[in-house]
């Protein structure tokens, strides 16, 4: 028998929280496990119950969802897939580099999250198709940017060229593997370390780069390659 997927709901509202949770367990092979209406107590949850995936509203009462995304995916092995009605390009670009699998509106249909949910479970990353075309386009763009793509935003090529100049030898073998498109899980592997290690590490790239976002730090990387 195939074990289910373990599912955390963290959003303020719990109407919506009920009806996700209708919507996820009429799907073969997920059960819910648990519920939390702020970051804070979604935490909390995913240490105490371990599910295999999280998924978080970004805008909650005090902790929101990018900081419990931030710790989630640093303090434990539950991947995190937002499910918001917010689709600024800021905080996609937040969610996705505090360590989010997954970027899905609210407006999404029953089976798309069901779907999504089996992705993210299996370490595939997913985005909503009403979002999808504004990433893509960042991305193109920070290709086509002079030098090294780097696109105009808020860490310029220079200025993050040298932030990275300053790297352990550990941390550049991380930033070699993230420009490569390998993820937290797949650099902890390969480096034979930590999933927590390699969050570690990746955080400090951001840091000492001043990205965004993990598309503008692989760009980066690519620069100073």
């Amino acid at each position: 028998m195939t074990t289910p997927i373990r599912v955390l709901i963290a959003d303020d509202h719990e109407a919506v929280r009920g009806g996700v949770a209708a919507i996820l367990q009429a799907g073969d092979g997920i059960e819910v496990v648990a519920e939390a209406e702020n970051g804070f107590d979604a935490l909390a949850a995913c240490h105490r119950e371990r599910p295999d995936v999280a998924l978080v509203d970004l805008r909650m009462p005090g902790t929101d969802g990018v900081w419990a995304t931030e710790r989630i995916t640093a303090e434990t092995t539950t991947r995190v897939l937002v499910l918001t009605t917010f689709d600024s390009g800021e905080l996609i670009a937040s969610a996705l580099a505090a360590g989010a699998h997954g970027y899905l509106l609210k407006s999404t249909s029953g089976s798309e999250l069901i779907d999504a949910v089996r992705h993210v479970a299996a370490d595939r990353h997913v985005l909503d198709p009403a979002i999808a075309g504004s990433v893509i386009a960042g991305f193109a763009e920070a290709q086509r940017a002079a030098p090294g793509g780097v696109a105009a935003g808020s860490v310029g090529a220079e200025a993050g060229a040298a932030g990275l100049a300053d790297l352990t030898p550990r941390e550049r073998e991380v930033l070699a593997l993230l420009v490569d498109g390998l993820t937290n899980q797949q650099i902890a592997t390969t480096l034979h370390i930590g999933l927590t290690t390699a969050k570690t590490h990746v955080g400090a790239l951001y840091a000492k780069s001043g990205a965004s976002s993990r598309v503008q730090l692989a760009a980066l990387g690519a620069a100073v390659r």
